[in-house]
């Protein structure tokens, strides 16, 4: 089935257990996986001040999460991965805190020329990186952290041109 973020947030939105403690469930796709983060009802307030000490309490959070609702977050993944023919990966936010305790890593292959793989020794023999795959998902990172309003202008950009792409003649074939 293909369905949009919004279709699959409606239905995940249907399938929550009350059991969870869930003040909502936050829904993020692409054409490999449906990531859904479950927002629980803890206050910054409630986490310790020092950012290591945070980490440790949401990772600790996260896990008591993880364990007690394990059957029902499994029933709800099958179902959608049947459903939606993606792979269902879960996190946890505490306060402003996200820990993801599953997600999908999926391969790319790229070709890259010379210059381009010098940039991913760099990273590599810097110890940025451990290998020219994690150096390329670095530099994926960095460009998400530091593009981010071009990038939604291109991802506004493309929905333009899916829009007028649908309103066009479709190709049958006689």
């Amino acid at each position: 089935m293909t369905a949009d973020n919004a279709t699959i947030q409606k239905w995940f939105d249907s399938q929550i257990d009350e059991d969870w403690g869930a003040d909502e469930v936050r829904i993020n796709t692409d054409d490999d996986e449906i990531l859904a983060v479950v927002k629980l009802g803890t206050d910054d307030s409630e986490l310790p001040e020092q950012s290591d000490e945070k980490e440790i309490a949401i990772k600790r959070i996260a896990r008591r999460f993880r364990k007690s609702t394990r059957q029902s977050r499994m029933s709800v993944a099958d179902s959608a991965q049947e459903l939606f023919e993606r792979k269902v990966s879960w996190g946890v936010q505490a306060g402003e805190g996200t820990y993801l305790f599953t997600h999908v890593t999926a391969p790319a292959m790229t070709r890259l020329r010379m210059d381009e793989r010098r940039v991913l020794d760099t990273l590599v023999n810097s110890g940025v990186a451990k290998s020219r795959s994690e150096a390329l998902a670095w530099c994926v990172k960095f460009v998400k952290d530091n593009e981010t309003e071009w990038l939604e202008n291109l991802r506004e950009a493309y929905k333009s041109v899916e829009q007028v792409r649908s309103a066009g003649p479709t190709l049958t074939k006689s």
